[in-house]
C-alpha cells in the first residue's frame, strides 16, 4: 500500500513523502495513529492544501519536545518486579510501564512514544529510546530490579562507583575482605607460631636423611 507520511517515521521517511509499506503495517499502525494517509488522488490534494499548516504545527511540537528532552535524556528510572533467581521476570515490562516510570522524571510520556520492540522479561538495565517528537529521540536507562536495594547497587555501578563484595549469610563481611576493603593487608603469623610449625618438619627431614645413609 502507498501512503503519504504526515510526520517523520523512523526508517521510513519524512513528512510529505509517499512511501510503499505492507498493508498490515499501514492498517494497524500508520493509519490509526494518524501518521499517514492512503496515497489516493483526493488525499494527495488534501495534503498539499494543508502542507503549510502541518509543517508549522510540526515545528511548534518539535520545539516543545526539544525543551523537554533534557529532563529525560540520559536519566535513569526504576521498575520493581518479582523475578526468579536466574533473573527471569514473573511477567513482563511493557511500553506502558516504561512510559509511566519515565513520566516520574518530570515529562509526561505516552506509551506510543516508547521505542520497544518486545516486552522486557528479565532483570537488569535496559537502554531505551523515547521519542517526545518523531524528530526528537531521547535515551533513558530503565533499571528493572527486585528491590530498591538492588536498584541502588545498579545505579552505583552505572555511575562508576565501586561496589563492595556481597556480605555473608549472617550479614557480615568476611575478615579477609574487610582487610582489603580498608587497604590493610592481613598480618603475618607471629614468629613463635611459625617456628613451632617448622620444628616437626625439620625432624622428619633429618630422620629421612639418616635413613638414606
Amino acid at each position: 500500500m502507498e501512503v503519504i507520511l504526515l510526520e517523520r517515521v523512523e526508517k521510513l521517511g519524512q513528512m510529505g513523502q509517499v512511501v510503499k509499506v505492507k498493508d498490515g503495517f499501514a492498517r494497524n499502525y500508520l493509519l490509526p495513529q494518524k501518521k499517514a494517509l492512503r496515497a489516493t488522488a483526493a488525499n494527495r490534494e488534501r495534503f498539499e492544501t494543508q502542507r503549510v499548516d502541518l509543517e508549522k504545527q510540526n515545528v511548534t511540537l518539535r520545539t516543545s519536545a526539544e525543551k523537554n528532552a533534557g529532563a529525560l535524556d540520559g536519566k535513569t528510572c526504576v521498575l520493581l518486579r518479582q523475578a526468579s533467581e536466574s533473573g527471569q521476570l514473573y511477567g513482563s515490562v511493557s511500553a506502558r510501564d516504561i512510559a509511566e516510570a519515565a513520566s516520574t522524571l518530570g515529562v509526561t510520556v505516552d506509551r506510543r512514544q516508547v521505542s520497544l520492540d518486545r516486552a522486557i522479561k528479565n532483570l537488569g538495565t535496559h537502554s531505551l529510546r523515547i521519542f517526545l517528537h518523531p524528530e526528537v529521540p531521547t535515551t533513558v536507562q530503565v533499571i528493572v530490579a527486585r528491590s530498591e536495594e538492588e536498584a541502588d547497587v545498579e545505579k552505583k555501578r552505572l555511575a562508576g562507583v565501586a561496589v563492595s563484595g556481597a556480605a555473608t549469610e549472617g550479614g557480615e563481611t568476611p575478615a579477609a575482605e574487610q582487610f582489603f576493603e580498608e587497604g590493610v593487608a592481613p598480618a603475618a603469623a607471629p614468629a613463635g607460631e611459625a617456628a613451632a610449625e617448622e620444628a616437626p618438619k625439620k625432624k622428619k627431614r633429618k630422620a629421612k636423611a639418616e635413613g638414606d645413609e
